[in-house]
């Protein structure tokens, strides 16, 4: 006993009055009961998901993260992954990518099986490219060349120089800075140069891991105005996952809540940015 109390006793809120992590996890596994159908994820893609996720289970050597997720989106629309911390967020990325060891279930891109590829095949055969959550700019390459980096897989080097000068063409401050090192670049630059290197092999999706982490404020804005404009303006489909759950849900057409390796909840984002339950679990109040 301590204060009268048992030892054992965990307490449910931290001193600001936050909910503790175990906590947070706890309640949000009591809205996991059922999760949502396979037609209530299809409705939020429209009918025409580009990417599909079906009963997929996948994890680590002998470690099991995922646990039957189901997934769609379609071509310029968006979807934020949120959820307590170890919930698999960052593993759904992975897997689509094909970073883990898939169990069971598929993924499909416009109905094409592409679960047993290759990260470079699933870039260069199915359009889709990994934006990394760390800092992966080549520091003492220069700008322009790390944009040649993202052709790697091009056959022609020829057609790797002509994507980095459309790329250059739409984003004016990096063409300022084609011969620069990328280590003289802000923490917002960097991201943008990664995004850019990206896109230099015109993938049709996207998956973006906390594209905020570690930038000011106003480099945060510019880079959700990036992805809103491939987005929108060139269909894009994006999978992101954000530790800003609000931003991210703002964004997003599509939010899906992550507990313990299954989908308990899929909405819209803005549904769930005013779910009451969502907001005191992970949005902060």
């Amino acid at each position: 006993m301590q204060g009268g109390k048992p030892a054992d006793v965990e307490f449910e809120n931290l001193d600001d009055g936050a909910l503790s992590v175990d906590a947070v996890a706890r309640e949000a596994a009591q809205l996991a009961a059922e999760g949502p159908s396979r037609e209530r994820i299809a409705e939020l893609a429209g009918g025409q998901a580009l990417l599909s996720i079906e009963n997929l289970s996948a994890g680590y050597g002998k470690m099991e993260i995922l646990h039957g997720i189901n997934l769609q989106v379609a071509a310029g629309q968006s979807l934020c992954l949120i959820g307590p911390n170890g919930a698999g967020k960052s593993t759904v990325l992975h897997s689509i990518y094909g970073f883990t060891r898939i169990i069971g279930g598929g993924i499909r891109i416009d109905g094409q099986d592409v679960t047993r590829l290759t990260p470079n095949q699933k870039l260069k055969r199915a359009g889709i490219a990994y934006i990394l959550q760390d800092n992966s700019v080549f520091p003492d390459m220069s700008v322009e060349e790390n944009l040649w980096m993202g052709g790697y897989l091009m056959e022609d080097p020829h057609q790797t120089k002509e994507a980095a000068e459309r790329v250059f063409a739409k984003y004016d401050r990096l063409a300022k800075r084609r011969h620069q090192p990328a280590r003289v670049l802000s923490g917002g630059e960097r991201r943008l140069l990664e995004i850019s290197r990206a896109l230099v092999m015109n993938p049709r999706v996207l998956l973006v891991d906390e594209p905020s982490i570690g930038l000011e404020p106003r480099y945060i804005d510019m880079v959700f105005d990036i992805l809103g404009e491939l987005q929108k303006q060139e269909g894009k489909a994006i999978i992101m996952v954000e530790q800003n759950a609000k931003k991210g849900l703002e964004f997003s057409d599509i939010g899906y809540v992550l507990v313990s390796g299954s989908v308990a909840m899929a909405d819209s984002g803005d549904a769930l940015l005013r779910n009451p339950d969502v907001g005191r679990l992970f949005l902060g109040g």
